[in-house]
């Protein structure tokens, strides 16, 4: 007993130190602490390790002191952040073999915001987040309050924002390059002052994913999909309750008429079949149809005859909230991204193609 004692004491010593005081450690901030916002598709499963894969997924707090810090997964991600209302910054999780990396420090004393988001595609990478570190004796505040507009865009690469850092056309995929931010996706969502969810994966289609067979593969599509909070993981379902949008867009067709031949048949069906399924998801929401950028001549246009026919098809039951938005065809002029991809300049020009459109319809 004497001898526990005596231990107790020496750790006593050391925390408080030779000089008696106590010294002030720094404060961790769990992944499940309720005062942290998430927006996007993110599995609960363990509260203090969430985990999601599909870009655009966001993860917001308040905090007080000069310094913040954030812990997760190494090597599993690229997020962009942003501290009150300053510049935009991009952070390496892709090449991070430790799990806390600093994000800001010197900061004015008071309170501040902070604003992550996942930028890169993460079902191969499965990335999950696990907190922040503050400085010592400081806390978490109130989240700064979440826009009242809501936005849920479902694509490919396109909306990933697959390549868009990218230099040249000829550069392969990298994630380095990628960075779903700059996508016409979120340039959209910001734009129109909405929080937003994203469903995407490069070449992935609506009934046939980039180079598949003539007839599709309709398990390994979107619509199959669609029903799970991770992508390709079937362990959990989507609740849909957790995000109602007031507008869906789609931004589906050019895989499925990518390398070589395709059904288009199965193309007008799997787009009349998905609209049906959304409406019956989101009662109220509008639904938009987006084609291009990548798409031109008889590509373009058989993407555009099957959305036509899923807006004819849902027109018949009295649903007159379906449209379709075409964006111009690519012509290079403004550079592209990895692969042909759209490049930064080429996204910001969709987004501003479609911020009006989406205005007007929206009575935004």
């Amino acid at each position: 007993m004497k001898k526990q004692v005596w231990m107790l004491g020496v750790c006593l010593m050391m925390v408080l130190g030779c000089s008696g005081k106590q010294t002030l450690k720094e404060t961790h901030i769990a992944a499940s602490d309720a005062r942290i916002q998430y927006v996007g598709r993110v599995n609960f499963t363990n509260p203090d390790a969430p985990l999601f894969t599909y870009p655009g997924v966001q993860i917001i707090a308040g905090f007080e002191g000069t310094s913040i810090r954030m812990v997760a997964k190494p090597k599993s991600a690229f997020y962009m952040a942003q501290i009150d209302e300053n510049e935009p910054f991009k952070v390496d999780f892709f090449n991070q073999e430790d799990s806390v990396l600093l994000l800001a420090e010197a900061l004015p004393e008071g309170r501040h915001s902070i604003k992550l988001m996942h930028v890169t595609e993460g079902y191969e990478l499965r990335p999950e987040f696990y907190g922040f570190i503050l400085d010592p004796g400081k806390d978490l505040t109130e989240a700064p309050a979440m826009p009242k507009r809501k936005i849920e865009f479902i694509g490919n690469s396109i909306t990933c924002g697959y390549g868009v850092e990218a230099t040249e056309a000829t550069d392969p995929f990298k994630y380095e390059t990628e960075n779903h931010y700059l996508s016409f996706a979120s340039l959209t969502a910001r734009a129109l002052e909405a929080q937003y969810l994203v469903v995407a994966r490069s070449g992935i289609g609506i009934f046939r994913n980039y180079n598949g067979p003539y007839e599709g593969k309709p398990e390994t599509a979107m619509p199959a999909l669609y029903d799970y909070t991770n992508f390709n993981d079937t362990t959990e379902v989507w609740d849909y309750s957790r995000f109602t949008p007031d507008l869906v867009c789609i931004n589906l067709g050019t895989n499925d008429t990518s390398a070589g031949k395709y059904s288009k048949t199965k193309l007008r069906e799997a787009y009349a079949s998905f609209v049906q399924k959304l409406r019956n998801r989101y009662p109220q929401a509008k639904i938009v149809m987006l084609s291009g950028c990548m798409l031109t001549g008889q590509r373009m246009q058989d993407v555009e005859d099957a959305q036509n026919a899923a807006v004819a098809e849902i027109n018949k039951k009295g649903d007159k909230e379906v449209y379709r938005f075409t964006f111009p065809a690519q012509d290079g002029s403004l550079g592209y991204g990895a692969n042909y991809h759209p490049s930064i300049k080429q996204q910001e020009k969709m987004a501003n193609e479609l911020v009006p459109f989406l205005k007007e319809i929206m009575g935004w």
